[in-house]
Protein backbone atom coordinates (compact mmCIF):
# COMPACT_ATOMS: atom_id res chain seq x y z
CA UNK A 1 0.00 0.00 0.00
CA UNK A 2 2.83 2.41 0.31
CA UNK A 3 4.68 1.66 -2.20
CA UNK A 4 1.58 2.53 -4.48
CA UNK A 5 1.26 5.97 -2.25
CA UNK A 6 4.60 6.39 -3.23
CA UNK A 7 3.84 6.11 -7.01
CA UNK A 8 0.93 8.77 -7.05
CA UNK A 9 3.06 11.46 -5.15
CA UNK A 10 6.03 10.31 -8.08
CA UNK A 11 3.79 10.61 -11.29
CA UNK A 12 2.16 13.51 -9.33
CA UNK A 13 5.50 15.33 -9.31
CA UNK A 14 6.44 14.47 -12.73
CA UNK A 15 3.05 16.10 -13.57
CA UNK A 16 3.63 19.09 -12.04
CA UNK A 17 7.61 19.18 -13.75
CA UNK A 18 5.55 18.64 -17.13
CA UNK A 19 2.89 21.58 -16.48
CA UNK A 20 2.95 25.45 -16.16
CA UNK A 21 1.04 27.27 -13.92
CA UNK A 22 -0.15 30.85 -15.58
CA UNK A 23 -1.79 33.88 -14.22
CA UNK A 24 -4.44 34.77 -17.29
CA UNK A 25 -5.77 38.53 -18.23
CA UNK A 26 -7.28 40.19 -21.04
CA UNK A 27 -6.71 43.11 -23.45
CA UNK A 28 -9.76 43.24 -25.27
CA UNK A 29 -10.30 40.21 -26.74
CA UNK A 30 -7.28 38.70 -26.19
CA UNK A 31 -5.96 36.32 -23.34
CA UNK A 32 -2.27 36.72 -22.71
CA UNK A 33 -0.81 34.62 -19.64
CA UNK A 34 2.22 34.81 -17.58
CA UNK A 35 4.50 32.17 -15.54
CA UNK A 36 2.38 32.16 -11.54
CA UNK A 37 5.63 32.34 -10.38
CA UNK A 38 6.55 35.89 -11.54
CA UNK A 39 3.47 37.52 -10.14
CA UNK A 40 3.75 39.37 -7.26
CA UNK A 41 0.55 41.47 -6.80
CA UNK A 42 -2.69 42.59 -8.46
CA UNK A 43 -3.98 45.66 -7.54
CA UNK A 44 -6.79 48.21 -8.87
CA UNK A 45 -5.82 51.05 -11.42
CA UNK A 46 -4.57 54.07 -9.39
CA UNK A 47 -3.26 55.79 -12.05
CA UNK A 48 0.89 56.55 -12.33
CA UNK A 49 3.52 59.12 -11.83
CA UNK A 50 4.57 60.14 -15.43
CA UNK A 51 7.95 60.04 -16.39
CA UNK A 52 9.52 62.68 -19.15
CA UNK A 53 11.18 61.26 -22.01
CA UNK A 54 9.93 57.79 -22.40
CA UNK A 55 8.15 55.24 -25.15
CA UNK A 56 4.48 55.39 -25.19
CA UNK A 57 4.20 52.16 -23.69
CA UNK A 58 5.62 53.23 -20.23
CA UNK A 59 2.83 54.63 -18.41
CA UNK A 60 5.12 56.11 -15.10
CA UNK A 61 6.00 54.66 -11.93
CA UNK A 62 4.42 53.83 -8.85
CA UNK A 63 5.80 53.76 -5.21
CA UNK A 64 4.73 49.99 -3.86
CA UNK A 65 5.58 50.11 -0.25
CA UNK A 66 9.06 51.86 -0.88
CA UNK A 67 9.86 50.22 -4.28
CA UNK A 68 9.73 52.29 -7.44
CA UNK A 69 7.56 49.79 -10.10
CA UNK A 70 7.62 50.91 -14.17
CA UNK A 71 4.33 50.84 -15.03
CA UNK A 72 3.82 49.13 -18.46
CA UNK A 73 0.83 49.66 -21.01
CA UNK A 74 0.45 46.36 -22.26
CA UNK A 75 -2.07 47.04 -24.84
CA UNK A 76 -0.06 50.23 -25.97
CA UNK A 77 3.15 47.53 -26.19
CA UNK A 78 1.32 46.02 -28.67
CA UNK A 79 0.82 48.45 -30.63
CA UNK A 80 -3.26 48.82 -30.09
CA UNK A 81 -3.10 52.29 -28.88
CA UNK A 82 -3.00 53.65 -25.18
CA UNK A 83 -5.36 52.25 -22.98
CA UNK A 84 -7.84 54.84 -21.33
CA UNK A 85 -8.02 52.96 -17.84
CA UNK A 86 -11.21 52.65 -15.82
CA UNK A 87 -11.43 51.66 -12.19
CA UNK A 88 -11.73 48.33 -13.70
CA UNK A 89 -8.33 48.34 -15.25
CA UNK A 90 -5.79 46.19 -12.75
CA UNK A 91 -1.82 46.29 -12.62
CA UNK A 92 -0.20 43.09 -12.60
CA UNK A 93 3.30 43.70 -10.43
CA UNK A 94 5.73 40.91 -11.25
CA UNK A 95 9.34 40.24 -11.12
CA UNK A 96 11.46 40.30 -14.29
CA UNK A 97 15.16 39.41 -13.04
CA UNK A 98 15.77 40.87 -9.92
CA UNK A 99 13.52 43.79 -10.25
CA UNK A 100 9.68 44.48 -10.14
CA UNK A 101 7.75 46.19 -12.99
CA UNK A 102 3.46 46.46 -13.68
CA UNK A 103 1.97 46.02 -16.57
CA UNK A 104 -1.62 47.58 -17.03
CA UNK A 105 -4.73 45.20 -18.48
CA UNK A 106 -8.09 45.05 -18.71
CA UNK A 107 -8.45 42.47 -16.19
CA UNK A 108 -7.67 39.15 -14.70
CA UNK A 109 -9.38 35.98 -15.33
CA UNK A 110 -8.11 32.98 -14.51
CA UNK A 111 -5.05 30.99 -13.01
CA UNK A 112 -4.40 28.38 -15.78
CA UNK A 113 -2.69 24.94 -15.30
CA UNK A 114 -1.27 23.72 -18.76
CA UNK A 115 1.17 21.46 -20.20
CA UNK A 116 4.04 22.43 -21.47
CA UNK A 117 3.88 19.88 -23.97
CA UNK A 118 0.87 22.08 -25.27
CA UNK A 119 2.93 25.35 -25.63
CA UNK A 120 3.35 26.24 -29.51
CA UNK A 121 5.45 28.98 -31.38
CA UNK A 122 4.24 32.00 -32.04
CA UNK A 123 3.09 32.02 -35.81
CA UNK A 124 4.81 34.14 -38.18
CA UNK A 125 3.22 37.00 -39.20
CA UNK A 126 2.71 39.95 -36.84
CA UNK A 127 6.53 40.78 -35.35
CA UNK A 128 5.61 42.64 -32.23
CA UNK A 129 3.24 39.47 -31.14
CA UNK A 130 5.96 37.07 -32.50
CA UNK A 131 8.81 39.30 -30.44
CA UNK A 132 6.85 39.82 -27.13
CA UNK A 133 5.40 36.19 -26.70
CA UNK A 134 7.10 33.18 -25.64
CA UNK A 135 4.37 30.81 -27.40
CA UNK A 136 0.71 30.19 -27.69
CA UNK A 137 -1.53 27.61 -25.71
CA UNK A 138 -5.07 26.74 -26.38
CA UNK A 139 -7.01 26.17 -22.96
CA UNK A 140 -10.86 25.40 -22.91
CA UNK A 141 -11.03 26.74 -26.60
CA UNK A 142 -9.36 29.76 -26.36
CA UNK A 143 -5.79 30.87 -27.22
CA UNK A 144 -3.84 32.36 -24.64
CA UNK A 145 -0.24 34.22 -25.40
CA UNK A 146 2.47 33.46 -23.39
CA UNK A 147 4.17 36.85 -22.50
CA UNK A 148 7.50 37.33 -22.83
CA UNK A 149 8.53 39.99 -20.05
CA UNK A 150 12.06 40.48 -20.54
CA UNK A 151 11.24 41.56 -24.49
CA UNK A 152 7.58 43.88 -22.88
CA UNK A 153 10.18 45.83 -20.66
CA UNK A 154 12.99 46.39 -23.14
CA UNK A 155 13.29 49.22 -24.87
CA UNK A 156 11.65 51.37 -22.22
CA UNK A 157 13.96 54.84 -20.86
CA UNK A 158 13.41 53.15 -17.40
CA UNK A 159 15.27 51.04 -15.16
CA UNK A 160 13.40 48.10 -15.53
Amino acid sequence: MDSLAFKDDISGSVAAANSLQLIAFSIGEQTYGVEITTVREIRAWNGATPLPNTREFVRGVINLRGTIVPIFDLRARFGEGVTSPTKNHVVVVMSVGEKWVGILVDAVSDILTVAKDDIHNVPEGNSIDTELLNGIVTHENRMVGLIDLHAVVSGAKVDA
